[in-house]
């Protein structure tokens, strides 16, 4: 009987991860670029751009990011869309595609077109006075002319298809345009303003694929009810999850997840992929120790309780926390960039095996 070489298994199984992480290598290098779409979790500073209300190029907003310099990111530093795009290896930061000073070089590797306070619902970027959807496409239009231009159709069109295409919006519909504002309500209960919010995803997601988009990554909605501002406005005195607002986003995601799936089916040459953040974000939420956070219902800027946007500003300042790194949310909406860097990580593993 021969003995086992213990050192023949120890190198065996060295080869077998050295492969393993030279295949995720080599998926990296398939991403030729990310372009994203949506709302204030995905906008690097389109809203600098635009007549709106809903901006953060201002303290305390970035004072974590390179040089302590407000970018328009809703957050104290880097955002998803810059962790997507450099854990994919692509590049550092995601740059705003109104940005004035891109160069060619920038475009072609990916931007981003993500509106704050944007949504599936259209009337939700027009209270906002934001960019919609159907705006975003026609920036996308114009982005796919210029790379056109740039190094020729058929080039541009293997760009696209090998880019990597992320959808992240949906949240300010539901907590704001629903919850908020009375008019939805009037017309609408949950399911069928949920229904609405599903057919306007469809349209915009076909619109995509019929653009050229071949690697599509769908965000769920995040548990809504549990971020500070709801907890403030519907929690009650304990500050308790709003119920009502994680009921409307669960069966919102339960839809859209059929939807993925479904067009999936039909679009064979494509990957189209649904990603959860309802529950990784709750866990955050739920566990916040464990992922080494101290304070899990309210932001870091000001008192924590309802500051955002506008209401996060200078003033705000002398009530912040000292360290943000510390909170799952930096404002009362948005999360820290401590606490995007561990979701985004999660995203990438599973972009990785669903859209590669």
């Amino acid at each position: 009987m021969k003995i086992p070489n213990y050192l023949e298994i120890f190198l065996f199984v060295c080869h077998i991860i050295v492969v393993a992480d030279s295949n995720l290598v080599s998926k990296k290098v398939e991403v030729s670029a990310i372009l994203v779409f949506g709302d204030s979790i995905m906008d690097p500073g389109n809203n600098n751009y635009i007549k709106t209300l809903v901006k953060c190029d201002f303290a305390p907003y970035g004072r974590d990011f390179t040089g302590g310099i407000p970018t328009g990111r809703f957050s104290n530093g880097k955002i998803p869309s810059d962790f997507i795009a450099e854990e994919l290896g692509v590049k550092e930061l995601l740059p705003a595609y109104l940005d004035p000073n891109l160069t060619i070089e920038e475009l072609l590797t990916g931007v981003s077109f993500a509106s704050g306070a944007s949504g599936y619902d259209p009337l939700t970027s027009k209270i906002a006075s934001v960019l919609s959807l159907d705006d975003q496409l026609e920036m996308f239009k114009d982005y796919i002319k210029k790379i056109k231009a740039a190094v020729g159709e058929e080039k541009a069109t293997a760009i696209l298809s090998k880019s990597v295409i992320i959808v992240c919006t949906g949240s300010d519909d539901i907590a704001n345009t629903y919850f908020i504002t009375p008019f939805r309500r009037f017309h609408y209960d949950i399911p069928s303003y949920t229904d609405l919010m599903l057919r306007s995803a469809s349209n915009f997601l076909h619109q995509l694929y019929a653009l050229g988009g071949r690697r599509i990554g769908v965000l769920s909605l995040p548990a809504i009810g549990c971020v500070p501002s709801k907890r403030t406005l519907n929690g009650g005195i304990a500050r308790s999850c709003s119920e009502a607002a994680n009921g409307a986003a669960a069966l919102f995601n339960s839809k859209l997840s059929s939807l993925i799936t479904s067009l999936g089916n039909q679009y064979s040459d494509s990957k189209i992929a649904y990603f959860d953040v309802y529950n990784p974000l709750l866990a955050l939420i739920q566990n916040p120790a464990q992922y080494g956070f101290e304070e899990a219902k309210k932001g870091c800027c000001g008192t924590g309780n309802i500051e955002v946007s506008v209401l996060c500003n200078p003033s705000s300042i002398p009530l912040s926390c000292p360290d943000a790194d510390k909170y799952i949310f930096w404002d009362s909406y948005h999360p820290s960039t401590k606490a995007y860097k561990i979701l985004t990580r999660q995203l990438v593993k599973d972009a990785l095996s669903k859209l590669s």
